[in-house]
């Protein structure tokens, strides 16, 4: 009897959760998938009809929005590993006391609603903000210098929104790491260019990667920064979805497009990691 409890245990822990996934998403997930393959309109209603080519047409219609959110989402992560490496090295290696605090300083724009922050950033980077303005009357920029409506206003909110989701995993990695190692590495004279390359960056790749994880996926799929920070020629597939819904109750087309999204961000993210090997990182973190 304590044999048969031992192993229906886990399965039991598992149960709640399992069906929150099957309630919450698998059934939605199914639901939009039928829908998709769906026809009609919004007055005489959709039925299901197995209709493929609305994929097609979804990405034939949709394909440049599609490729700049990805590289949108890109270049974002790329920023934001370069921004929350050095963030996050400083607290796990020099934070002493205060790591707590600085964690909170980390997490305090959280504090904050996501859309608010982002208009926020909108007020700044106006032309007749605090940030431009004082730079366009003392002559440093020209009149026709502006920020919004450019992908630089867009990349930068993206950067500025999901900055703590790569700079927890990271530090968090770093904070593992056994100082006796770094010690070691400078006792053979590593200089410390070597010993982070060599010692402190492969073991802190498991924060790394869950931080791409965490950051390439929403930032990609986001239509916030890009609504509200953008224009016409950044628009990114998070408001072309946002509008088919929403806008032009095209729920096949909508629904079409949030599949192929997934599935090219599914592609983007399994590839990565076969290129930087889950099992050897996973070994890393093991350790």
């Amino acid at each position: 009897m304590n044999r048969a409890k031992q192993k229906i245990a886990p399965y039991l822990l598992v149960l709640p959760g399992g069906i929150w996934l099957l309630i919450f998403f698998a059934v939605p997930m199914i639901a939009m998938l039928s829908l998709s393959l769906q026809e009609g309109d919004i007055v005489h209603g959709y039925r299901f009809t197995g209709h493929w080519q609305t994929y097609t047409e979804a990405i034939s219609a949709y394909q440049t929005q599609i490729y700049r959110s990805l590289i949108y989402g890109a270049i974002t992560t790329v920023v934001l590993i370069a921004l929350a490496f050095p963030v996050a090295y400083f607290i796990a290696f020099y934070g002493g006391r205060k790591k707590g605090s600085y964690l909170f300083l980390v997490l305090l724009p959280f504090f904050v609603s996501f859309v608010l922050r982002t208009i926020s950033w909108r007020q700044i980077l106006t032309d007749e903000g605090p940030l431009l303005s004082p730079l366009r009357d003392a002559g440093v920029i020209g009149q026709s210098f502006h920020i919004l409506g450019t992908p630089f206003a867009v990349i930068g909110g993206l950067v500025y929104n999901f900055l703590p989701f790569m700079v927890l995993p990271i530090y968090v990695a770093l904070e593992r790491i056994d100082p006796r190692v770094v010690e070691a590495a400078r006792d053979l004279y590593a200089n410390p260019a070597t010993t982070f390359r060599r010692v402190i960056f492969p073991l802190a790749l498991p924060g790394v990667f869950a931080g791409v994880l965490m950051t390439f996926v929403p930032a990609s799929s986001d239509f916030v920064n890009s609504e509200v920070l953008g224009s016409s020629d950044t628009t990114m597939i998070g408001q072309v979805i946002q509008a088919q819904f929403l806008d032009n109750s095209d729920y096949p087309t909508a629904s079409a497009l949030s599949f192929v999204l997934m599935l090219v961000l599914l592609i983007g993210v399994f590839t990565y990691a076969r290129i930087l090997g889950t099992e050897d990182v996973m070994k890393v973190a093991a350790r």
